[in-house]
């Protein structure tokens, strides 16, 4: 994955967890329970980062050439 997108997902699970810890100082388990939630969105996409890392998914791969690709008019007979 790109380092966009890991930041991106690194970012929501920290501030899932200030939304937690601000409904517990608060005693809001409405803000408790939306900061939990957000947070674990966070790691959920960053465990997906890493499965796909590691299975070289997130890479895109050159395409294959074909007959189309090859310009034979630019070539001196």
């Amino acid at each position: 994955m790109s380092f966009g997108d890991k930041v991106s997902h690194k970012t929501q699970e920290l501030r899932g967890r200030v939304k937690r810890n601000a409904g517990e100082v608060t005693n809001n388990p409405r803000l408790q329970a939306e900061g939990r939630s957000e947070e674990m969105g966070g790691h959920l996409k960053q465990a997906v980062d890493k499965v796909k890392d590691a299975f070289g998914m997130g890479r895109r791969r050159p395409r294959r050439r074909t007959y189309r690709d090859t310009n034979y008019r630019d070539t001196n007979y």
